[in-house]
């Protein structure tokens, strides 16, 4: 049956339309996607320029000497770069397991009735300020760990060659290792719950098939889930670990604010957070400069931690795709 010539207009004119609103999404979606790498690209220069009087006045030695002199204008990174690196290492050594736990506990173990009510107090931590994570560091966990687990740790391992030089320091509580347990406890709920999503997803008819032919169900978790969720695993934990290298407040309460230099893990301690939350109000001058400088290098090391992490992804997907082949 022929369209009437009414018809065939109201055909072309809907088609057209439709041409014109699909332009109109594509185009509004390219601009969000624009507009986020116009901010990322416009912090980068920011930070770049605001930091050039300290790159152009102590050049690369900025970023290998200890030395913060606030009175003598001279300015290092080196402390607070290997602070930021130590505690977020800790952090990611402490709350990925942790994380992965409570994530497999959730999806694969838990009886219903306890699954919602796990998830919503993980969720809740999530939700915690992070000052309240600081306050509660420096007041409790602080004092007991620098009673009870510090000296059990330094009698233990204190000794050992190599290793015992990182478990020195004087037992006050504030510490790199504190630092880094108060960011783990902080970036498991973001991690956990991300891996907790994901293993969710997983169909449920490959976890069945792999039980049928009598797997366990860590063979399950190892065999079936991870590799169907590695990407978004992976993700969650540089979620992770950019959270705890960017924490500012939490860590400022428990670091100890010490620019100098030790290699003991129980030794206060400074991240570049930490150091520019702590002066940026009194700085000025090429003391200014140098905290965002710190900023810039936290940027970069941020960068550089995630193309680093994507890399690893595709290298994993292809060696993958290899073994399938």
């Amino acid at each position: 049956m022929s369209m009437s010539e009414e018809q065939i207009k109201h055909h072309l004119h809907s088609q057209s339309a439709g041409v014109f609103w699909d332009k109109v999404f594509k185009g509004t979606a390219f601009s969000f996607a624009a507009i986020v790498l116009f901010v990322l690209l416009a912090i980068m220069l920011m930070l770049f320029r605001e930091a050039w009087p300290t790159f152009a006045h102590f050049g690369f030695s900025f970023f290998f000497t200890s030395e913060w002199d606030v009175v003598n204008n001279q300015f290092g990174a080196l402390v607070p770069i290997v602070g930021t690196l130590i505690t977020s290492f800790i952090a990611v050594i402490i709350g990925v397991p942790v994380s992965f736990g409570i994530a497999i506990f959730i999806s694969l173990m838990a009886p219903n009735w306890l699954k919602r009510p796990v998830g919503i107090a993980i969720e809740l931590l999530a939700a915690v300020p992070s000052i309240i994570y600081g306050m509660w560091g420096l007041f409790y966990f602080a004092p007991w760990f620098s009673n009870s687990i510090q000296p059990f740790m330094t009698s233990t391992f204190g000794d050992v060659p190599v290793l015992g030089q990182f478990f020195q320091g004087p037992p006050i509580g504030v510490s790199i290792f504190t630092a880094g347990f108060v960011l783990a406890i902080m970036i498991i709920p973001f991690i956990a719950s991300i891996m907790r999503d994901m293993f969710d997803v997983v169909p449920t008819a490959l976890k069945e098939s792999a039980y049928a032919m009598g797997s366990t169900t860590w063979e399950v978790v190892w065999k079936v889930i991870l590799p169907y969720t590695k990407a978004g695993v992976i993700g969650g934990i540089m979620l992770g670990l950019g959270r705890a290298m960017g924490e500012t407040m939490a860590v400022a309460f428990v670091v100890g604010n010490s620019m100098e230099l030790n290699t003991g893990l129980f030794y206060p301690g400074a991240t570049i957070a930490s150091t520019m939350a702590n002066e940026f109000n009194e700085a000025s001058g090429l003391h200014m400069s140098s905290l965002i400088a710190l900023g810039f290098m936290l940027f970069i090391i941020t960068f550089l931690v995630l193309s680093l992490a994507k890399w690893f992804l595709l290298r994993l997907e292809k060696s993958q795709e290899g073994d399938k082949t």
